[in-house]
């Protein structure tokens, strides 16, 4: 298995130059076509001008934000120029309101996603909606990056966190090309529910089916001795030296999770390595 398709977007040149770098390595470890969205964005909310003044002020901003792809790919294109892959960049153009509908249409027909973290300093509200857009309006798995992570060309440990979800399996499956290249994979199940299906072996259908696809896997089975299940979850990647977390995303409604906050975002907000999504 490998990915022959992969995407990334960028919507800002100086902060998320460094996604570019990650999506390379994979697309020249898998022989993949690269994919680059180069996004201009409208922040307009027209119901808030004055009668008349909509389409000045639409055409006016909808001018900037062309320039703004423009100007993305042609950093974009500096920085691929000497790379040894095929890819291509596609400048896009898109208002908030309609910016999922768009994402969607694009990334669907990719077999993996590359995002930078949506979250923390100079990150808008956009960056939360265009991973939002690839995991739920595109179906994709997404690979987020944080600003100073970097992937290694060959992975020692990759953590997959397991709590017999839809979503944790769906991102297991999707992760498959990675797993199968990392050295070591750990099942890391926290709290188990005592009398659950898997209550005599936690994990033993998932470390078999990870097992006859070749992936060396073992299984932890960790007590929830923090207030968050994603800080239990955070510092056994740290006691792992994980190069990758691997999870299902927005278990909850993406509603609570915004206002009460969640395993999701708060992993996305804190961890420092690259986390592999799907939902």
């Amino acid at each position: 298995m490998s990915y022959k398709s992969i995407s990334t977007l960028l919507c800002d040149a100086k902060q998320d130059l460094h996604i570019l770098d990650a999506a390379i390595a994979l697309a020249r470890q898998h022989d993949a076509h690269l994919d680059i969205i180069c996004l201009g964005l409208d922040r307009t909310q027209p119901g808030f001008y004055y009668s008349g003044a909509n389409a000045i002020i639409l055409q006016d901003k909808m001018n900037l934000a062309q320039d703004e792809s423009q100007a993305i790919e042609t950093a974009v294109l500096a920085h691929m120029e000497p790379q040894d892959i095929r890819w291509s960049t596609r400048p896009m153009v898109a208002q908030m309101a309609g910016l999922a509908v768009q994402i969607a249409q694009v990334m669907r027909f990719s077999d993996l996603v590359i995002l930078p973290r949506p979250y923390g300093k100079g990150r808008e509200i956009e960056h939360e909606r265009i991973i939002e857009a690839a995991l739920f309006s595109a179906r994709r798995p997404v690979l987020v990056m944080p600003a100073n992570a970097a992937l290694p060309a060959s992975l020692n440990t990759a953590v997959t966190a397991w709590n017999e979800s839809t979503e944790a399996l769906n991102a297991i499956r999707a992760a498959l090309p990675m797993l199968q290249d990392a050295k070591q994979v750990d099942i890391t199940i926290i709290d188990p529910p005592k009398h659950g299906p898997d209550r005599s072996d936690p994990g033993g259908a998932l470390c078999q089916m990870l097992a006859r696809h070749s992936v060396d896997v073992e299984v932890s089975v960790l007590a929830k001795t923090m207030p968050r299940v994603a800080d239990v979850l955070m510092r056994h990647v740290q006691d792992k030296s994980a190069d990758i977390l691997v999870m299902g995303a927005y278990g909850h409604s993406r509603l609570r999770e915004s206002i009460l906050g969640g395993a999701t975002r708060h992993i996305l907000e804190n961890v420092e390595i690259p986390v592999f999504m799907a939902h």
